[in-house]
């Protein structure tokens, strides 16, 4: 397995009423030319289904410089109606978005969870404040209660 030390949160920059499940990303990298397909290694869709993207054993392709040793996580959506960047996250994803990073930093303890826009501050992705969001994540006594599958 990979030494992992980041988990970077990003959004598929999608409006409200446009889809992007694991299968469209995938489809949308490969016609972009990523050899291997869909960049990121979980989706998060907005009824909170969380989708399997690249194998976490695979170096993604989400976040030049930093795939080496990271996980990319994408939620649908980070548009608003207008095509603005915005947290449009439901409460379905938050929910399932938390469990899923507990799962991946229970696995993955040294792990810092940051937004995509860390480290390109030219992107508005994910567009919310992922590190203040999750800051206690790490010590949060949640961890202790999860299961890895």
């Amino acid at each position: 397995m990979r030494t992992i030390t980041l988990i970077i949160i990003h959004c598929s920059a999608v409006r409200p009423w446009q889809q992007s499940s694991a299968a469209d990303i995938d489809r949308w990298h490969r016609e972009r030319g990523f050899q291997n397909g869909i960049g990121y290694h979980y989706v998060v869709r907005r009824d909170g289904t969380v989708e399997v993207g690249r194998p976490l054993e695979v170096i993604g392709a989400h976040c030049e410089n930093h795939n080496r040793h990271s996980i990319g996580v994408c939620y649908e959506g980070g548009l608003d109606a207008a095509g603005k960047p915005a947290d449009t996250r439901t409460e379905a994803q938050k929910v399932a978005l938390r469990k899923l990073l507990l799962q991946l930093h229970a696995r993955f303890p040294k792990a810092i969870i940051a937004g995509h826009n860390v480290f390109n501050p030219m992107k508005a992705c994910p567009c919310f404040d992922a590190v203040k969001e999750y800051q206690g994540l790490a010590v949060s006594g949640e961890r202790l209660a999860v299961r890895l599958k």
